[in-house]
């Protein structure tokens, strides 16, 4: 099964922990943007698409931040664009944004859609993300359907957050990926 990579604002840089699961998992691809600094929503969306389109055989989404917003929208909007909509097998959503905040620099993705996502999804959130409060995060895991993980006070969950490959990760995918 196919790993599809979507990194959130900025991309992810060499110690996030998707950019060591891309290379530690050969069915791993980032799904490329044309601009990482001044996200479009529309843009981000036909790229994922496109991206899906792409791939031989069935994925589960690994999102970070702006990523979980990302593929929110595209599955609440049906999967725009692709044309086996049976591909996407499951959705392991990290560390989501407040997208609504004021201060939010990606102004396309708000709101946040709080529809079921129709597919087995994770939502993992920290209880000091600066990006996004806990009970936020929790309500939208329960309106998308989700299930809800805190890792307990690890940031933003991502390069600075000191988790390196992040094992407690990777057996979530795993589990997503269906294997034990």
């Amino acid at each position: 099964m196919n790993i599809l990579l979507l990194p959130g604002l900025n991309n992810s840089g060499p110690s996030h922990w998707q950019s060591l699961w891309e290379k530690k998992y050969p069915q791993a691809l980032r799904v490329q943007q044309q601009d990482w600094d001044q996200p479009e929503r529309h843009a981000w969306l036909a790229a994922l698409s496109e991206a899906v389109n792409q791939v031989d055989g069935s994925a589960v989404l690994v999102a970070h931040s702006l990523g979980c917003a990302l593929a929110a929208w595209w599955l609440s909007l049906g999967m725009p664009g692709v044309e086996h909509k049976d591909k996407i097998k499951a959705a392991l959503l990290v560390a989501p944004p407040d997208v609504e905040r004021a201060e939010f620099p990606a102004k396309s993705f708000a709101p946040m859609p709080k529809t079921r996502l129709g597919i087995n999804t994770l939502v993992v959130a920290s209880d000091n993300d600066p990006w996004c409060d806990l009970a936020v995060s929790r309500e939208w895991a329960s309106s998308w359907g989700a299930e809800f993980h805190c890792i307990g006070a690890k940031g933003h969950i991502n390069g600075d957050s000191g988790l390196g490959g992040w094992e407690q990760g990777q057996h979530w995918l795993a589990g997503l990926l269906g294997k034990p």
